[in-house]
């Protein structure tokens, strides 16, 4: 699948999308079904222990997504669509050198998209630019980590001036050509509307039920963070059991 073809999903089945970092994490996002692998910068956290996104690098980037891409199983046209985020201040930073990043990530990967944070002017010509070169750009408004300095991780949309802003920043994506928007932590009836305003797909995380899909860090469903955000209840305690098993095997190999 290209990117461009997920809109064909929309109305028709329910898009699910889940983070991967590595080539296990991958495997099972593929053997699960996801229709999606985002290589998110949230690997920053979940794989290379930073408190926050920030300090993840392009090349940091550009090699988890060749992991996850080698652990995929099976054939080319049957494997989940590949987005990798661009991370902080690869795009922030003018439109030529935004698009030498964007670049390295599809030549140098098997991903067929890239997915950047926010709408902001600057943000959106360098979306304009990237989509007028070939490169497939995934929106992403609502919550948008990489600006937690000023934002907070709050939820977004919480009055009507920002509930406008919001919209407003998931049309303007949707005219420029972006295949899909992300909308996280914002009310579920915000990105209802959104939703039913856009022809693309809108894929929530922390945005209720009424998105074309959801997203979900991989991490967090399996429950391997010491903290989870408020909208994403573990499946598992995944941390207890893996570190009690292992404790309990290391006992008793000191037994013997």
């Amino acid at each position: 699948m290209i990117p461009s073809e997920l809109i064909n999903f929309k109305n028709a089945k329910k898009i699910i999308a889940l983070t991967a970092w590595d080539s296990i994490t991958g495997s099972l996002a593929e053997t699960a079904g996801a229709d999606i692998v985002l290589v998110g910068d949230s690997l920053a956290m979940v794989a290379l222990g930073y408190k926050t996104t920030l300090p993840i690098t392009l090349r940091n980037m550009i090699d988890h997504t060749n992991a996850v891409c080698r652990g995929f199983c099976s054939s080319l046209d049957s494997q989940p669509l590949v987005i990798c985020d661009l991370p902080f201040l690869s795009y922030q930073c003018g439109e030529d050198k935004a698009v030498e990043n964007a670049g390295k990530v599809i030549k140098e990967t098997p991903a067929k998209g890239v997915k950047l944070e926010g709408a902001e002017p600057e943000t959106l010509n360098v979306i304009s630019r990237l989509i007028r070169m070939g490169i497939p750009v995934m929106g992403h408004v609502g919550l948008t980590p990489q600006s937690f300095l000023n934002q907070g991780l709050k939820r977004q949309g919480a009055d009507y001036s920002s509930q406008e802003k919001i919209k407003k920043e998931a049309e303007c994506l949707e005219n420029l050509g972006c295949f899909a928007i992300v909308i996280e932590h914002v009310p579920t009836l915000l990105a209802k509307e959104i939703r039913e305003n856009l022809k693309i797909p809108i894929i929530g995380i922390g945005a209720g039920n009424y998105c074309d899909g959801q997203i979900r860090v991989t991490a967090d469903l399996l429950g391997l963070n010491d903290k989870q955000p408020p909208f994403c209840e573990p499946l598992i305690d995944g941390k207890k059991i893996f570190k009690d098993k292992l404790k309990k095997w290391i006992d008793n190999e000191r037994l013997n």
